[in-house]
């Protein structure tokens, strides 16, 4: 909890694939790891939160379509939401659009419900580097690169996937991205 309260970058579990992660709220943190991922700016991350309730403070007139569908998703599933609010430049997409996904893990629904506010969510590599499965795949060079490395779930060797991505399309009707 620390490590998100200072304004650090974690490596995490979370419902889908090994992740880093930060406070959504801090600039400075997001910055971070855009310089550890080596990623453009251009190309924004989503972020986890625990419940509708959440994503209703970060985005303006959230689609009840979207809501519905991420709600009742059989597997983790983010959602492009229109216009995002209360966040930091460098987290919303240059169309004003922000990815958000209410995880589902119970390790993650823990620690965003104690530390009280969306925490950035993008996979534990560099860019244009495979993603990690799991633990046992992720670059040891990210080690040391992040301010605290989570000690759950490390020994759990299953295949995980990255979350579907869905949004609402130009003609209101529901897509799926990824």
């Amino acid at each position: 909890m620390n490590t998100l309260q200072s304004g650090g970058v974690l490596l995490y579990p979370t419902d889908t694939i090994w992740g880093l992660g930060c406070d959504a709220t801090n600039e400075k943190a997001i910055s971070k790891i855009f310089e550890i991922k080596k990623r453009s700016p251009s190309k924004t991350m989503i972020m986890l939160v625990d419940s509708v309730k959440m994503i209703e403070n970060y985005v303006e007139n959230p689609s009840p379509l979207l809501l519905n569908e991420m709600k009742n998703a059989e597997s983790p599933t983010t959602g492009i939401f229109l216009k995002g609010k209360n966040l930091p430049s460098n987290l919303i997409h240059s169309d004003g659009s922000i990815a958000i996904r209410i995880s589902s893990d119970n390790f993650c629904q823990a620690l965003l419900q104690q530390f009280k506010k969306p925490i950035v969510s993008t996979s534990a590599n560099i860019s244009n580097q495979p993603s990690p499965q799991n633990f046992s795949e992720i670059d040891p060079a990210l080690f040391k690169l992040v301010d605290y490395t989570v000690f759950f779930r490390r020994g759990d060797n299953s295949k995980k996937n990255p979350s579907h991505i869905i949004k609402i399309n130009d003609f209101g009707e529901l897509e799926r991205i990824r």
